[in-house]
């Protein structure tokens, strides 16, 4: 951990600091990679680093002066987190006002900070009428004020935005780097912290989520009942459970990804791989074992692909009943071999 408190980007942290100490400030940066992997929470840290008023420059962020402490609880004055709004269609999105409200403040000037701050998470979500107004604030950037952006990828925005962008890059971290932070700086249980990290897809921030919130764990394991169920159901007791779920739009997609995650498992194990790293349900790995022994590889390929198939076919507003009908008239009979 670095002392910016940044876990597995410490190169990240450490490039930021580095170019406030030697006074080689960008006026605007583009940090990407996965969501809750870490974007927002290193974009912040650098605005507190910028202002922070520690007489050590190697000591920024304190994270105990007033300054540190405005910026992390959001109310500072001249540090900006702007987050998308949700569009006509509930789809977050960074809209062209929000834009030109931005420009507006930037232009006013610091309050009391040394620079001005706005951090803009997911402007991948931006129409591209609010990212050209960016646009013309990045092209001419007022004096003293720090733009940074957050995206999942930097192709996803404007070329133009891009070449005016110090990029950083983000990867997810490893299982163990994920585990081990949980334990030494969120006291996570150890058998909680390594399930944790082998289910968060690398992204501490999801991570860490999890662990404060119980009913992230539960959710999960009552998707999975919900996965076993239908697998042991016949034919009619599947049509039952399909018209259930197809009344729940809203949370099948996370439904699906959890069963696509589970038959990921089965297919890796089926395929000869037998590390525990490889998984990612590790909790399951006894149920796994037993259904190797009832199916060959060939079904249960077939039923990672009609998962992800059906998560592809729902985010096309396809007949959502039709749809989980097809999918398990396509799963394995438990009893089947």
């Amino acid at each position: 951990m670095s002392q910016w408190n940044i876990f597995g980007h410490e190169w990240a942290s450490e490039k930021l600091q580095s170019s406030i100490i030697h006074g080689r400030i960008g006026h605007a940066y583009l940090i990407t990679g996965p969501a809750q992997v870490g974007k927002t929470t290193l974009a912040i840290k650098f605005a507190q680093a910028l202002n922070c008023t520690s007489d050590y420059l190697n000591n920024r962020p304190c994270g105990t002066c007033r300054s540190c402490q405005l910026i992390a609880s959001g109310r500072h004055p001249d540090v900006r987190i702007i987050e998308p709004e949700l569009n006509s269609r509930g789809q977050p999105s960074i809209k062209i006002d929000q834009m030109r409200e931005l420009q507006r403040e930037l232009n006013l000037g610091t309050y009391e900070a040394r620079h001005k701050v706005a951090v803009i998470t997911q402007f991948d979500s931006a129409t591209i009428g609010a990212a050209n107004a960016f646009l013309k604030t990045l092209e001419e950037p007022p004096a003293d004020v720090v733009l940074i952006l957050t995206a999942s990828e930097s192709d996803a925005l404007l070329p133009t935005i891009n070449s005016r962008c110090r990029t950083m890059a983000l990867r997810p971290l490893s299982v163990s780097q994920v585990s081990y932070a949980l334990e030494t700086h969120w006291h996570t249980p150890t058998a909680t912290a390594q399930l944790l990290g082998h289910l968060s897809n690398g992204r501490l921030g999801w991570a860490v989520q999890a662990a404060a919130d119980e009913t992230i764990l539960q959710t999960r394991q009552e998707q999975i009942s919900l996965l076993n169920e239908a697998l042991n159901g016949r034919r009619v007791e599947r049509f039952v459970m399909a018209d259930k779920l197809s009344r729940k739009p809203e949370v099948l997609s996370d439904i699906l990804q959890t069963w696509l995650g589970w038959w990921r498992d089965l297919t890796v194990l089926s395929n000869g791989q037998t590390a525990a790293e490889a998984l990612i349900n590790i909790d399951q790995k006894e149920q796994f074992d037993q259904l190797l022994g009832r199916w060959d590889s060939k079904q249960i390929l077939h039923g990672l692909n009609k998962t992800n198939e059906a998560l592809w076919q729902l985010e096309r507003n396809v007949n959502v009943r039709l749809m989980m009908e097809n999918l398990f008239l396509n799963y394995p009979l438990v009893g089947q071999s």
